[in-house]
């Protein structure tokens, strides 16, 4: 008997549940991110952004449901890989003047991680006709791309700091 020929419905579907772990796995980070943070604006930020992307989590939700699937997460190779990263980084530097630098570029790894997922997503909802999810996936896109622009203004500043011991 032949396999069951895969679909860009199967794999919306499969993309979509990999993104729901990843999510999940950002609200983690960022709480952890935020404790790590020296700098206020960057504490700040990470603090923000993990108030959304828990909103984000609940968008997700939504979406799995306008496609009629149950919302599963799947273990999603690259979070793990990004977040596991992030540890390495903040024992190597979690004391050193860098510290904010590394913990700033870590996160904007998931940010962009995130963005092209969101992109995929929102591109192949409106393919299949899914339109509510994807004003939903465009609008956890527009959140990403705001938190990436942020992160890249505070490292400019971080950065400098970091760089002199300052």
């Amino acid at each position: 008997m032949a396999a069951k020929q895969k679909t860009l419905s199967d794999a919306f579907y499969e993309t979509l549940k990999d993104v729901y772990w990843a999510e999940k796995q950002s609200v983690k980070a960022l709480k952890k991110s935020a404790k790590a943070a020296e700098h206020e604006e960057l504490r700040q930020a990470f603090v923000t952004h993990g108030e959304e992307s828990a909103v984000q989590v609940e968008r997700l939700q939504q979406v799995f449901e306008l496609i009629g699937k149950s919302a599963r997460a799947k273990t999603c190779e690259a979070m793990q890989g990004i977040t596991s990263e992030m540890e390495e980084d903040l024992e190597d530097f979690g004391e050193t003047p860098a510290a904010d630098a590394v913990l700033a570029a870590c996160a904007q790894a998931v940010e962009h991680y995130e963005i092209s997922r969101y992109g995929t997503l929102k591109t192949w909802a409106t393919q299949l006709g899914y339109t509510d999810a994807a004003k939903l996936l465009d609008q956890t896109l527009q959140e990403e791309k705001k938190a990436d622009a942020l992160l890249s203004k505070i490292a400019e500043k971080i950065n400098v700091e970091g760089a002199t011991g300052a």
